[in-house]
């Protein structure tokens, strides 16, 4: 069986990735692949910005509602259900899409991208020092041993910085050295949605809002009866967070709402920034009439010549491809 073409449509938060993902599969026959961090919990709707069923249009959603909040989302495990989901595809002649935000899951999926062991003792120890000393310390740690992984490493990001640590500890090895070159293992075609930064953050303002006003307070505090608080990854989703002070009386509702904007506005910066690095991505502008034609185009284009890092595409089942605008 030829290897399927992998269409992949990322950028920042808000910029219209479902949209476009479900108007591609709807055009190629396709399915989407949820690749968001978040989106795989369940009853993390309106939080997450999930696509609802109706918005779908009947498209399959591969990856969505997979978690409950106390379980624990690991980027390892998600390259295997995710490569899973493309296989599937691949098995019946179907096209699959991945639509997300999560340039590290994206880059999991998509890239020769393998994981180094873990050393429980290690990670405990580590953990440990995480809760005594603070993210801070530990990312000054982490700057002495790797300067390069540090520099890619957010100080408050502590999940990841334990792990760059742990990584560096047990192999003998920088951290920076075990991340991927670009070099696809399906081949692929990757579309990143452009948006001007002052449009981006009015449209992440409007967003919120609409979370809010959408029931977002009563989500979080239903999570909450099902342990949100228990899991470790889930309650640190954007906004999550800003709702949980706001239930605890630690602030207002237009604090959270404004905090929650101020947030979500600095993770579209470093999306984009994570993104931009990838040269493989070709950008198109998130508002242009003619998006799917141009977008229809970039597959036909890959189709034909291939990509950057991509071997064999014009023998992957696209039908369709080429031809889709018609």
């Amino acid at each position: 069986m030829a290897e399927p073409l992998v269409v992949a449509v990322v950028g920042p938060t808000a910029a219209g990735k479902s949209d476009l993902s479900v108007a591609l599969c709807k055009r190629l026959g396709g399915e989407v692949v949820n690749a968001d961090a978040m989106q795989v919990y369940r009853g993390m709707d309106i939080g997450t910005a999930k696509i609802t069923v109706p918005e779908r249009s009947g498209v399959p959603h591969h990856l969505l509602d997979i978690l409950d909040v106390t379980e624990t989302a690991t980027v390892a495990e998600f390259q295997q259900l995710a490569r899973s989901a493309i296989d599937d595809c691949a098995s019946r002649q179907v096209i699959p899409v991945l639509a997300g935000g999560s340039a590290l899951y994206v880059r999991a999926i998509l890239d020769d991208f393998t994981f180094p062991g873990t050393d429980p003792a290690v990670r405990e120890r580590l953990e440990a020092e995480l809760e005594d000393l603070g993210s801070g310390a530990l990312h000054q740690k982490l700057e002495a041993v790797d300067p390069k992984a540090a520099a890619q490493i957010l100080p408050s990001n502590g999940r990841r910085i334990v792990r760059a640590l742990e990584v560096v500890e047990i192999t003998g090895a920088p951290y920076s050295a075990t991340l991927p070159e670009h070099r696809y293992v399906y081949p692929a075609v990757q579309i990143g949605l452009d948006v001007p930064r002052p449009e981006l953050d009015e449209r992440i303002g409007r967003r919120v809002d609409r979370m809010f006003d959408s029931g977002f307070v009563d989500e979080v505090r239903e999570l909450l009866k099902h342990g949100l608080l228990e899991g470790r990854t889930a309650n640190r989703a954007l906004g999550y967070s800003q709702v949980i002070a706001l239930l605890n009386g630690e602030i207002d509702e237009a604090e959270a709402r404004e905090r929650t904007a101020q947030s979500t506005r600095r993770f579209a910066r470093r999306q984009d920034s994570w993104f931009r690095k990838d040269p493989r991505i070709t950008w198109l502008p998130y508002d242009d009439s003619a998006l799917l034609d141009k977008a229809i185009d970039v597959l036909a284009a890959g189709n034909r010549t291939g990509a950057d890092g991509v071997v064999g595409v014009e023998n992957a089942p696209t039908a369709g491809v080429v031809d889709a605008r018609g």
